[in-house]
């Protein structure tokens, strides 16, 4: 129902995204999109990049007197680097563009680059590169923010903070306001509700720059106020927490996802893991005592908190240069280097969050459909009774 998609390159004109299923009549706020590409250039161990953009998207269809009108929407947000790579990297080939190609002949290990160029046949990793970047998830986020604007008119709020920057680790949990208030501050380099680990947080990337290296972690988003009956049971696609994990694994350099305690209770038995239920009578409503399934039983949201971490590698791109094998030559070089960051954990977060977003959005739209937002909220407002007499 709801569908999105991107266009772009890392140094082409702009970034493109495109967002389709959405009911008419959904208040747009520009200034809550903007925020979010603010927030996603944040964080500590950012590169020359950010100090380039200011990202900011323009909205060219599907929104008028700031309603959504039921059409598709089309997003731009300028690549404002473009003018160092005009002459590099032109939509036509031109005189002026010959002999300044920046070909990567040098394939980064962990990267895309060896692989896409032996699947379109490039001898040139360039053209791999500038889309496999993860400048791309910039698109995401302007369009996850939309998601987000829908979900917040059923009162579902979505936040992240970080639990581990390379060896350092939050030893402890979060609560739900602690994470809201560290994942709107700004000012925050790292987003740990915890200042004393956010500080070592931050010797670790320190040190991973000093040795011209990069570093890793994990992030965990946390949805609030989630209705129980979003997603499946009764098919494998329909499942609302593989829906999440392939969301969250599609961002660049996660390379694992948790849902819950789901790692912990890999190790334990069943009466360590599983979330007694318990009914609340002035409320209404059946609770879990904890939730360790992070909001998630049988793939149907179960109307706890939904909980998923990603799990970041150390981005592909050393100043202290890998190993590799020259795609022409074939003889052995150290790695190529571009210009990149060496800690992106909570920029990943906030990509992640738009993933999440954007799945959710659309269980929301398959649960509650309507052409209007009026419509929809009728229909929610049903479902609520239906849960609240069950």
């Amino acid at each position: 129902m709801l569908k999105f998609y991107t266009a772009g390159e890392s140094h082409g004109q702009a970034l493109l995204a495109f967002v389709s299923g959405l009911p008419a009549a959904l208040p747009v706020d520009l200034n809550f999109v903007n925020h979010e590409l603010h927030r996603r250039q944040l964080g500590y161990g950012r590169g020359g990049r950010q100090k380039i953009e200011k990202d900011r998207a323009d909205i060219f269809a599907g929104v008028r007197h700031g309603q959504t009108i039921g059409a598709p929407i089309a997003l731009r947000i300028e690549n404002r680097d473009w003018a160092n790579w005009e002459n590099i990297l032109p939509v036509e080939a031109t005189p002026e563009s010959r002999g300044q190609e920046r070909k990567l002949l040098a394939p980064r290990p962990g990267h895309a680059d060896l692989a896409g160029s032996q699947k379109f046949n490039f001898h040139d990793a360039r053209y791999v590169l500038e889309r496999a970047s993860a400048r791309e998830t910039a698109a995401r986020v302007a369009a996850g923010a939309f998601a987000k604007l829908l979900l917040r008119e059923f009162g579902t709020e979505i936040a992240s903070h970080t639990v581990q920057v390379g060896h350092v680790r939050l030893e402890r949990g979060a609560t739900w306001k602690e994470i809201q208030a560290v994942s709107a501050d700004l000012e925050s380099p790292l987003r740990c509700v915890d200042s004393a680990t956010q500080e070592k947080m931050k010797a670790e990337v320190d040190a991973a720059l000093k040795a011209g290296n990069t570093v890793g972690g994990i992030f965990e988003i946390v949805v609030h106020n989630v209705p129980v009956g979003l997603g499946s049971h009764a098919q494998w696609d329909e499942k609302l927490d593989g829906r999440l994990a392939q969301a969250l694994m599609s961002v660049q350099a996660v390379k694992a996802v948790e849902i819950g305690a789901g790692v912990a209770a890999a190790g334990s038995y069943g009466s360590e893991v599983q979330d007694e239920i318990f009914y609340e009578k002035p409320a209404r409503r059946f609770r879990r005592s904890t939730n360790r399934a992070g909001g998630i039983e049988g793939g149907i949201s179960n109307g706890e908190d939904v909980v998923i971490r990603g799990y970041l590698k150390p981005i592909s791109t050393l100043r202290q240069a890998l190993h590799t094998a020259d795609m022409v030559t074939k003889e052995p070089v150290a790695a190529a280097y571009e210009r990149s960051d060496w800690c992106v954990v909570p920029a990943g977060a906030v990509a992640g969050e738009a993933m999440i977003a954007l799945v959710l959005a659309d269980t929301f739209l398959q649960k509650f459909g309507g052409d209007s937002l009026s419509e929809m909220r009728r229909n929610f407002d049903n479902y609520v009774r239906q849960i609240d007499e069950f």
